[in-house]
């Protein structure tokens, strides 16, 4: 794509998993923020500020826009990252409210340790639950009665989905828990599987959906009703008395701030706003392209007799170990030809190592700014050191 100009001709850069490229449209929406209306936002008054609020109160109702939630009941704050968001408000669940925490065996570690951390302060049972082939939970096979249940819609090791998340909604909210998404891997490109779901808490990562480095905390009004106020400050309250305060989300406006103390990341906020705009313009043909080029990808790998893949089917993020090779010297193999990869564990080190007892793997992640192109030359490297 056109909005990409800056990659160079033998450039491949396949870790989108981490961090998506940033189209120019989102570079320019941020260049803009620092050097035409560079401002606090919901603190000034002036020309630059009104046209900050106005941008950064855009990205909020985008956000929600954007994952079909009505704005009467939900809420966009905004964070460092998931892994922020997710221990944000689980480091403020009241601890005698709920009587366990459930999360599931192929999450990351954002999610996997902020659940034992939750465990342990509340004094509560942890329980992992096993994942299907397809990324489902065998709902009848737990109880979630009082439960605090985190987990992903999609991995970051082979991209598989939680294609039963509405129906795990309703059996969480049925027995009195509630649901926290980490929608990290899933808001580029598989965000209809969370479309209009309405769970307790989405968390997400700004920089995978082709923005700047910011995150995301999507969350209902009647959360707060759970929730200890532990982080305070800045623009999230209304009045401070001597030893009392009124917190914005107490009252009828300003909820979101009840995840935001103190400044915001303005330029990134508005950067947001950009970005979702662009995945809206992106053509058919482009989605056409990344389907195209991550399959192709994905048969080649799946037909080398020496690569061991995770993956079951074609996704964008695939993993995979190649027979009698280091993975950790594959990656910088693959790096002197200019082929930009992910090596380990992703930070799925239980799963991958303690579950499954596999070695480090190699990562391809592939986003919109692909050519077919650098498929082609990812094979015929590929097929060198195999």
């Amino acid at each position: 794509m056109e909005d990409f100009d800056y990659l160079s001709a033998g450039e491949v850069y396949l870790d989108s998993a981490c961090q998506s490229l940033r189209p120019r449209p989102v570079i320019e929406a941020v260049n803009d923020y620092y050097t035409k209306h560079n401002s606090c936002g919901e603190r000034v008054k002036y020309k630059w500020g009104v046209e900050t609020d106005e941008k950064v109160e855009g990205a909020r109702e985008a956000m929600l826009k954007y994952l079909k939630l009505p704005k009467r009941k939900y809420n966009t704050s905004f964070t460092l990252n998931t892994t922020y968001g997710i221990n944000l408000v689980l480091s403020q669940l009241k601890t005698k409210k709920f009587s366990k925490i459930m999360t599931s065996e192929i999450e990351h570690n954002s999610p996997f340790l902020a659940s034992m951390a939750y465990a342990r302060r509340a004094g509560v049972p942890r329980e992992v639950m096993k994942r299907s082939d397809d990324g489902s939970i065998p709902l009848d096979d737990y109880d979630f009665t009082g439960a605090v249940v985190v987990v992903n819609v999609a991995s970051n090791i082979d991209g598989r989905k939680l294609l039963n998340v509405k129906e795990l909604n309703k059996a969480v909210h049925r027995a009195g828990g509630i649901l926290i998404i980490d929608a990290a891997q899933a808001l580029a490109h598989s965000a209809e599987i969370i479309r209009g779901v309405e769970v307790d808490a989405i968390a997400g990562s700004v920089h995978k959906i082709y923005g700047p480095s910011l995150g995301v905390l999507v969350w209902r009004d009647d959360l707060l009703d759970s929730l200890e106020p532990l982080w305070l400050g800045g623009g999230m309250v209304d009045d401070v008395e001597q030893s009392s305060y009124l917190l914005s989300a107490e009252g009828k406006e300003h909820r979101y701030t009840r995840f935001e103390s103190g400044l915001q990341a303005w330029g990134e906020i508005v950067g947001l706003g950009a970005a979702l705009k662009w995945l809206e313009g992106v053509p058919k043909s482009a989605w056409r392209n990344l389907e195209n080029n991550y399959t192709e990808l994905f048969e080649f790998l799946q037909n080398s007799d020496k690569v061991h893949l995770v993956n079951k089917e074609a996704n964008p993020t695939m993993s995979f170990y190649v027979e009698g090779v280091d993975s950790y010297l594959l990656g910088a193999a693959l790096s002197r030809e200019e082929i930009m990869a992910r090596t380990g564990y992703f930070c799925v080190h239980y799963y991958l190592d303690h579950v499954l007892g596999l070695p480090p793997l190699v990562r391809f992640s592939l986003g919109l700014h692909n050519r077919p192109e650098d498929i082609a030359k990812v094979k015929k490297i590929l097929e060198k050191i195999i």
